[in-house]
């Protein structure tokens, strides 16, 4: 396999289409693998044509899952990188488009009860703000039911002169395999089960130059 078709596929799989249909649009994959929209597009053709992927063509983009072949094609070098680095843990992707919201994340992120522990639990002081982020297919939101489902940090609740705070629910994640961020899961939101709201040290919109529409791609490694 030529590697620019490779590394096209193992773009694919780093979005967990190797479990599951990842829902792509042939401009956000293109940025995905710094090349045009144009040259993405024949990427996702020559892939489906030699059996690699499979795809569906859908009003919102192409439905797109990796095929036995093309696992066959990803294993020799990821299945082996994977048991060295990620130490039996599996990890869980969840995929999604910028948007802007309310500001309920960075009016948490910022009380001083949750402050000191999400320095303390998660490694980083949060930037005041959070990245949020509405997810792409219903597989995205499978996703995010199955890791809200797992223990992941808790951020205790506390009291003050103004109300009682809950207990908030982190996982820790890596955002576009660049940048170590956590998802923070509130249970007082706003928001239904499409969306997420996402913290990390920078502040990311600035940071990646990553504006409302932009593509993301979460990625958490759990036990």
């Amino acid at each position: 396999m030529d590697g620019k078709l490779w590394f096209a596929l193992f773009e694919i799989f780093k979005m967990g289409g190797h479990s599951r249909q990842v829902l792509l649009g042939t401009d956000d994959f293109g940025k995905l693998c710094g090349e045009s929209q144009q040259t993405a597009s024949r990427r996702l053709s020559q892939l489906a044509a030699g059996g690699y992927i499979t795809r569906e063509l859908t009003p919102k983009g192409q439905n797109i899952t990796i095929t036995d072949r093309g696992m066959e094609a990803l294993r020799e070098v990821y299945a082996a990188l994977g048991a060295c680095f990620e130490g039996g843990r599996r990890a869980i992707f969840i995929n999604g488009s910028v948007f802007s919201g309310f500001g309920e994340g960075a009016y948490y992120v910022t009380k001083g009860g949750y402050k000191e522990q999400f320095s303390e639990k998660l490694g980083f002081t949060p930037f005041p703000g959070t990245l949020n982020i509405k997810l792409k297919s219903i597989d995205d939101i499978k996703a995010r039911k199955e890791l809200e489902a797992l223990p992941g940090i808790t951020i205790k609740g506390f009291v003050n002169g103004e109300r009682t705070y809950g207990d908030v629910k982190c996982f820790k994640v890596t955002i576009n395999d660049a940048e170590e961020g956590a998802i923070l899961m509130i249970h007082r939101t706003h928001y239904g089960q499409d969306v997420i709201e996402v913290i990390a040290k920078d502040q990311l919109r600035k940071k990646y130059g990553i504006k409302d529409g932009d593509f993301v791609r979460l990625k958490a490694l759990v036990e």
